[in-house]
Formats: C-alpha cells, structure tokens, sequence
C-alpha cells in the first residue's frame, strides 16, 4: 500500500475504463490512494491499444492509469463477482462508468454494493447524467462538447463551430469526480454513511462554461465570438483579446478600466496612434460593433509590426496580464510548466528510456504526491488476491479457469 501523499490510506477499486472515469482514480493514486482497476481477463481496458507510439507504451493508457493496480476479472462469472464483493468491502470508494444499467444488470451496482459496505462512496459517470431524455445512451468527450457550448465559446465568427482535439470533456467530467468522491468520502468517514455520487460529461462541461454562460442566459443572447472579448460599461470597459505578431505567433492579454488601457497601450507605443483614431477611451466601443472593428483592425496592423516575445514583456513590464498562446509542444516547455512541475519526466524500464509526462497539478507542503506509472496487464491479481484472503492454490485455479 501506498505510504506517500494526502491519500495514504485510502482503498479505491474502479470498475472504468477510457479517460473521464478512470483519471479521477489516477489523481487518487498520484496522491498515495491504493487504486485496484479491474480489467477483464481478456485483453484488458480496450484503451490499452489507443496511442502506441513506437518504442513506447501507450500515451493514453499511461496518462490516465499511472500509479494503480490492474487485477483480472470475470465479472460474468459468479467468482469474479464474489471477489470484487470482497474488494469493495475493504474499499472507502467505488467507480464505474458503464452504460448507464449495465452495472446494476452485473450485479454491482450501488444498492448491491452498499449491502456489502455501507460507508462505501459510489462513483458514477454517465454521459447525459442520471436524468432527462437522454439519460440512458452512452457518451463521449465529442458529444459533451458539442452540448455543453464550447465549441462556441472557442468559434470564429463566420466558421463552423468545431469540437476541439484535446479531451476537455472528459477531463472536465474526470476533475469533478475527483472532488466529488472525496468530498463523499469526508461525509462517509465522518458519518459511517456511504452515498452515490453522479458526475457527467455533459454537467462537467456546463460547469465549465462559468460566468459566461450565466452572462448568457441573463441576457438571453449568445456570446459574441472571435478574437476579443469586450465586456463591461462604457465607464469601466474590459478587453480580453489576441493578435499575431509579424511572424504570425499569437499572444493575448486581459485588461480592465480606460487607465488601464492607456497604460498598456502606452508600454506597447500604440497610445499615440490610437488616440488619434478617436480610441484613447476603450468605452466607446461598447456597443458598437462597427467602432469595435474598426479599433480591432488597428491594433492587428500595430502587433504585426513587432515580436511577440517582446509585446508580451512590455505588457508585463506594465503589470498587464499578458502571455504568448502557446501550442501543446510549446506549453509543455513553457519556463513556468516546468519550475512547478506541471511536465516531469518518469523512468520507464521496460523501454530503457525517461519519458516526459504530466506532473502533479498540486503542491503539498507535507504530503507530496508522487508520479507512477501504469501497470501491465493483471500484474497485481496475486498481491491484490491474497490480501482479500485467497490462498496460492486459490489464485491459480482462478487463473487455470480465467476468472482472473
């Protein structure tokens, strides 16, 4: 068992497979959590073949099982039943992520598992979530995002609106869990009670659309889109937008209040020329889409004629917020990613080499988390086996009989 991290001591076994329901477990065990995934038999979590790299193992499956423990199981088989039974009695949580009923038709779902433990937690993940219309199909990261609205929120005016290539539902879906069950959990350990807790892909990504839906829906009118965000009065105008530089490498910056438009604008050289296009005050373009264009095509031609590396250190030189938009490659060596650890490299042995990885989005100041990796196949059945109280004999007839 783990003896690192806040999580020392807690025992989740998973039932998951793909990225929402099993990252929420990862982060449980990069904490020092005992995570037991169950795997089937046969092949394992599908997912163990997404993203093969050459040489290495698969990106997908190791970024979303690092640090656990995988054990083989027959769920059909009324002995891989009565051994999850086993584990779920030790255990303080419990996920799935089945298609919704299918876990209650197996035999595991959350009344047949709180009779074996009742201060047990109850993780799961749905698509849709438990209730409405669509509440029994099945989802995915690309579904959730076109419900939940962010393929708007990151739209062009006059192009298709598109779902983005990085999986923010699932994550989105993957982070709130994490939180749920261990707020669950702090209620189970303080109670003796147990609950359900239910998390969706599409509720993650509502969440996730924050002040800006409620803006939305205050005004009953959809945001406008594009490359900046005007918000505010005319007395206290806002501006979050981007530009490119003349080599085309875009920067963006956020700023609120007319002097703290001058004063950026002044730190970038542009107050002059502005002043005399009739901008000087941000406020007279609220509300006006033409004179928002109009100053939009001018800072365009202005950011063009220089480096993005130094518009964005004359902004910060000013205390402006501002920063380079970095692509993937760029943000995994951006100086701040790395001195907080956001990016780390893990030893790998069975391919020989360090590979670079995701850190730990905390800092404990006592209980570091540490960073693992993901486990072959089964790899931990007799450990996991014996510690439930089977004997050696036991664990290979399981074995003989593909149970486990």
């Amino acid at each position: 068992m783990a003896t690192f991290g806040p999580l020392a001591g807690v025992k989740v076994v998973a039932c998951s497979t793909a990225q929402a329901g099993t990252v929420p477990y990862m982060l449980m065990a990069d904490l020092g959590a005992e995570v037991i995934k169950i795997e089937v038999p046969d092949g394992g979590d599908t997912s163990r073949a997404n993203s093969v790299l050459p040489g290495m193992p698969s990106t997908y499956f190791e970024t979303n099982n690092r640090g656990v423990k995988s054990v083989t199981l027959n769920l059909k088989a009324p002995e891989g039943q009565e051994i999850l039974r086993r584990l779920v009695a030790q255990a303080d949580i419990f996920g799935q992520n089945f298609r919704p009923g299918a876990a209650e038709k197996n035999g595991f779902g959350y009344e047949d598992l709180k009779k074996v433990n009742p201060r047990l937690v109850y993780m799961s993940i749905s698509g849709y979530g438990p209730k409405g219309p669509h509440a029994s199909l099945p989802g995915t990261d690309s579904m959730a995002q076109a419900l939940g609205g962010i393929a708007e929120a990151y739209s062009s005016p006059g192009q298709p609106l598109r779902t983005g290539i990085v999986s923010v539902a699932d994550e989105t879906c993957a982070i709130l869990a994490f939180g749920g069950a261990l707020a669950a959990l702090t209620h189970a350990r303080a109670t003796g009670v147990g609950q359900k807790v239910e998390c969706s892909l599409l509720g993650g990504q509502i969440r996730l659309m924050g002040w800006t839906l409620t803006t939305a829906m205050w005004r009953d009118k959809d945001p406008v889109t594009g490359q900046a965000r005007i918000t505010g009065t005319p007395e206290r105008p806002g501006m979050s937008a981007s530009f490119n530089d003349r080599d085309g490498k875009p920067l963006v910056f956020q700023l609120n209040g007319n002097r703290v438009w001058k004063t950026a604008m002044t730190a970038l050289g542009f107050f002059a020329t502005l002043e005399s296009a009739g901008f000087a005050d941000l406020g007279v373009i609220i509300g006006s889409d033409e004179k928002r264009s109009a100053l939009l095509r001018i800072l365009d031609g202005l950011f063009a004629t220089g480096l993005r590396d130094d518009w964005v250190e004359r902004l910060r030189g000013a205390d402006i917020v501002a920063a380079p938009i970095n692509t993937l490659l760029e943000a995994s060596n951006d100086p701040d990613v790395v001195a907080n650890g956001y990016v780390t490299e893990v030893e790998y042995p069975a391919h020989g080499k360090k590979l670079k990885v995701h850190g730990s989005p905390w800092h404990f100041s006592e209980t570091p988390a540490h960073i693992g990796i993901a486990p072959e196949l089964g790899a931990d059945n007799d450990e996991v086996l014996a510690g439930i109280g089977y004997s050696a004999a036991e664990i290979a007839a399981f074995r003989d009989r593909k149970i486990v």
